[in-house]
C-alpha cells in the first residue's frame, strides 16, 4: 500500500510479488465469492457475490495489466501506473474476515447451549426389570424408549424420562433457571443433563437424540439464528436492483473521464475511477446488517431464557401491540393452595387444617394435596384416618378416633344435617371472589371453612406492569369460570377479560382482534392454548407447558414463566432497531461513498483511489457487526431498554 514509499514496492520484483500475493488470495479464500457471483450473473440475478467479484477482479485486473503492460498505461507524472493488488486481496480479506466475526458470535452465543450438552453422561445403568433387577452399563447413545436406567445420587439424567420408582430432589437450574432443587417421585417427568441430588430413581426413558429437551432448544436457537427475518427482502431487492445500478455508473464514470481526457495518459486515470467505483459499491455491510443482528439477538435471547423459533419471530415480535394471556398455568401456578382457614369461634386454625388435612390424607384430588400440604408445612402431626370414603364431586368422609369428618361442599354437609347457614355469606364471598370454600365438619358441628385458589404465579405482577409500561393492550381468555377469571384479572388489573372459553372460542377471540388491526400475541402452556398459540401474529408458550403448547409457538419461555414474555418483546424490538440502523448506516455510506469514488470531488482535490475505497467498504461491513454486538449488552431490564 505504499504507493512509492517503498520503493522496491514499484519494482518489477516488487509488484511480481504483489502479483502473485494478490492471485493467491483472491483465487484461493476469495474462489467462493467469484464462483457464487458467477453463478448469481448466469442466473440473471446480481447478487452481493457478484459485487465483491466485481469489484474484486476489476482491482486485480488493471494491477495485472499494470505490472506486465506498464508502458500502455503510463499516466500523468507517473512512468508507469500504480497497481492495486492490495485493494483486491483486501476486499476478500475484509470481507472473510466480516463473516468470520459473524460466525465467531454464533458460536459464542450457542456456548451457553452446548455447554448444556456436555452435562449429559455419556454412560447409563440400564436396569432389565423393576428397580431390584441387575443393571448393565450401555452407552446413552444406545438407549430407546422404553429403557429403564437407574440415576443415583450424584449423577446426571441420561435422557428425557418418567420416575417408575423412588424419590429424590433433581437440580434442573441449567434448563429452568430455578435454584432450588426440584421434588421428583413417582411420575414426575426428568430431563436429561439435570442432576440428581439426593435419592436413587428409576427412570423410563420417553425421548432419546434429536428428540430430548436440550437437542430441541439447541435446534431452535440454530435455525433461529440461521434463518431470515422478513425485514432481510429489502437487502436482497436492493442487491438486485444495486448491480445493474452499479455497473451503469462505472460505465459512465469511465465515460465520463475518458471524455474529459480522451488520450492514451486519460485511458488509465478512468480506468481508476471506474475501478474504484467497482470496489466501494460492495455492499456487504448491506447484507450483514440482518443476519448479524438476527444471530446475535437469537443467541442473546437464548441465554435469558427466551426460545425464538425463527428470525421471522423476532421480527413479529417487534409489532406484537396486544398481549392476551391465558389463566391456568400460565398467570396463576396452576395448582390449588390453600389462601383461606376460617374456623368458628372457639376452634382454632390449626385445629380446623389438623382436623380436615387428617380426613384428606388417603386422598389423591388436587384439593386434598392442597390441604395436606398446607398443615405438613406448617408442622401439624396429623391423626390417622379409618373407614375413609371420597365421593366425586362432593367431598370425602372418614373416621378419626370416634367422629366421622366430612370435608366438601356446602350442599353436600346440608344434606346430611350440618348447619351451614351462618358460613353461607362468607361462602358466597368466597365464591365471588374466584376461591373455591371446603366446609369442615365432626360429626354435626360445622368447624369452619377453608378457601383453596388456584394462585398467581410470583413473576406475574412485575410482568403485567412491565407490559403496561411498554404501552401494551392487555387481556385475558380462559376456559375457567367468570367469578375465578374476573379475581384473576382484578389482583392484575387486566381490563378485557373473557371467561368459560372452548378452545374454539378462543381462537375465534384472536382472530376478531386481528381483523381490528392489531397485532397480537397469545400466551399459553396446555394442550387447549395450542390452536389459539398458532392463530396468534406471535405465539408464546410457557416452558413449563405442554409439549403441544411449545410446537404452536413461535417463542417458549424455558424459565421464569411470563417474566420473559416483557423480556422477549422488548430484545426483539431491540433487535429490529440494530438491523435498521444497521441497514440505514450501509445505505448513506454506499450513497454517500459512490459518487466521491467516481471522483465528483476530484476537482476540489478531493479523490479516492481503489485502496482507500477498500478500507472504507471493509471497514463498514465491520462496523455494522460490531454494532450488532451490541445486542449482546441486552440485560433483559424493560425499564432501562424501552422507554414508559
Amino acid at each position: 500500500m505504499s504507493h512509492g514509499a517503498i520503493s522496491f514496492a514499484d519494482t518489477g520484483a516488487g509488484r511480481s510479488m504483489q502479483f502473485a500475493l494478490g492471485t493467491a488470495v483472491l483465487f484461493g479464500p476469495g474462489r467462493r465469492f467469484l464462483r457464487a457471483g458467477v453463478a448469481a450473473a448466469r442466473h440473471r440475478s446480481p447478487d452481493m457475490n457478484t459485487l465483491v467479484s466485481l469489484g474484486a477482479l476489476s482491482a486485480w485486473g488493471w494491477s495485472t495489466a499494470a505490472t506486465f503492460a506498464a508502458q500502455w498505461l503510463a499516466h500523468g507524472e507517473h512512468a508507469g501506473p500504480h497497481v492495486y493488488f492490495e485493494a483486491a486481496a483486501a476486499i476478500i480479506t475484509f470481507v472473510l474476515f466480516g463473516k468470520f466475526l459473524e460466525t465467531r458470535a454464533r458460536w459464542r452465543l450457542g456456548d451457553a447451549l452446548r455447554a448444556l450438552h456436555a452435562l449429559v453422561p455419556a454412560m447409563a445403568h440400564r436396569v432389565e426389570g423393576d428397580a431390584a433387577s441387575p443393571e448393565r452399563d450401555v452407552q446413552v447413545a444406545d438407549l430407546r424408549p422404553g429403557d429403564r436406567v437407574r440415576v443415583r445420587p450424584g449423577e446426571r439424567v441420561p435422557s428425557d424420562g418418567v420416575v417408575v420408582h423412588g424419590s429424590s430432589a433433581v437440580d434442573e437450574s441449567l434448563l429452568s433457571g430455578e435454584s432450588v432443587p426440584a421434588e421428583k417421585s413417582l411420575g414426575d417427568r426428568v430431563v436429561g443433563g439435570s442432576l440428581n441430588t439426593t435419592g436413587a430413581l428409576l427412570v423410563r426413558i420417553e425421548r432419546t437424540g434429536a428428540e430430548t429437551a436440550l437437542s430441541r432448544i439447541t435446534a431452535a436457537v440454530e435455525l433461529a439464528q440461521g434463518s431470515r427475518a422478513p425485514i432481510a427482502r429489502f437487502a436482497d431487492q436492493a442487491s438486485a436492483v444495486f448491480v445493474p445500478i452499479v455497473l451503469a455508473l462505472a460505465l459512465v464514470t469511465f465515460g465520463v473521464w475518458w471524455a474529459v481526457d480522451p488520450t492514451w495518459d486519460g485511458l488509465p486515470v478512468a480506468i481508476e475511477y471506474m475501478v474504484a467505483v467497482l470496489v466501494i459499491a460492495c455492499p456487504c455491510a448491506l447484507g450483514l446488517a440482518t443476519p448479524a443482528a438476527v444471530a446475535v439477538g437469537a443467541g442473546r435471547a437464548a441465554e435469558l431464557g427466551v426460545m425464538f423459533r425463527t428470525g421471522a419471530a423476532i421480527e413479529q415480535a417487534s409489532h406484537v401491540d396486544t398481549v392476551l394471556f391465558d389463566k391456568t398455568g400460565t398467570l396463576t401456578s396452576g395448582r390449588s393452595e390453600v389462601v383461606a382457614v376460617e374456623p368458628r369461634p372457639g376452634v382454632g386454625n390449626e385445629e380446623l387444617l389438623r382436623v380436615a388435612a387428617a380426613a384428606e390424607l388417603p386422598s389423591e384430588h388436587p384439593f386434598a394435596r392442597a390441604v395436606v400440604g398446607a398443615a405438613r408445612s406448617r408442622g401439624l402431626v396429623l391423626d390417622e384416618a379409618t373407614q375413609f370414603v371420597a365421593l366425586p364431586a362432593m367431598g370425602v368422609t372418614a373416621r378419626l378416633g370416634d367422629l366421622t369428618v366430612r370435608v366438601g361442599k356446602p350442599e353436600w354437609l346440608a344434606q346430611h344435617g350440618i348447619d351451614v347457614s351462618v358460613v353461607t355469606p362468607r361462602v358466597d364471598a368466597l365464591a365471588a371472589s374466584g376461591v373455591t370454600p371446603l366446609l369442615v365438619a365432626r360429626a354435626s358441628e360445622l368447624l369452619g371453612v377453608i378457601g383453596l385458589a388456584d394462585t398467581l404465579r410470583p413473576e406475574a405482577r412485575a410482568a403485567v406492569m412491565q407490559l403496561r409500561a411498554m404501552g401494551m393492550r392487555l387481556g385475558m381468555l380462559s376456559g375457567d369460570k367468570h367469578g375465578v377469571v374476573a379475581a384473576i384479572a382484578q389482583q392484575l388489573a387486566i381490563d378485557e377479560v373473557a371467561a368459560e372459553l372452548l378452545p374454539a372460542d378462543k381462537t375465534r377471540r384472536i382472530a376478531e382482534a386481528k381483523a381490528m388491526g392489531l397485532c397480537v400475541a397469545m400466551v399459553g402452556d396446555g394442550v387447549n392454548d395450542a390452536p389459539a398459540l398458532a392463530t396468534a401474529d406471535l405465539g408464546i408458550a410457557v416452558g413449563t407447558g405442554t409439549d403441544v403448547a411449545a410446537a404452536a409457538a413461535d417463542v417458549t419461555l424455558l424459565r421464569g414463566g411470563i417474566a420473559g414474555v416483557p423480556v422477549a418483546l422488548a430484545l426483539a424490538q431491540a433487535t429490529m432497531r440494530t438491523i435498521r440502523r444497521n441497514l440505514v448506516w450501509a445505505s448513506i455510506y454506499n450513497l454517500l461513498g459512490i459518487p466521491i469514488a467516481a471522483g465528483a470531488l476530484a476537482g476540489v482535490g478531493i479523490v479516492l483511489s481503489p485502496v482507500y475505497a477498500s478500507a472504507a467498504m471493509s471497514l463498514s461491513s465491520v462496523s455494522v457487526l460490531l454494532s450488532s454486538l451490541l445486542l449482546r449488552r441486552f440485560r433483559g431490564t424493560i425499564a432501562t431498554e424501552v422507554p414508559r
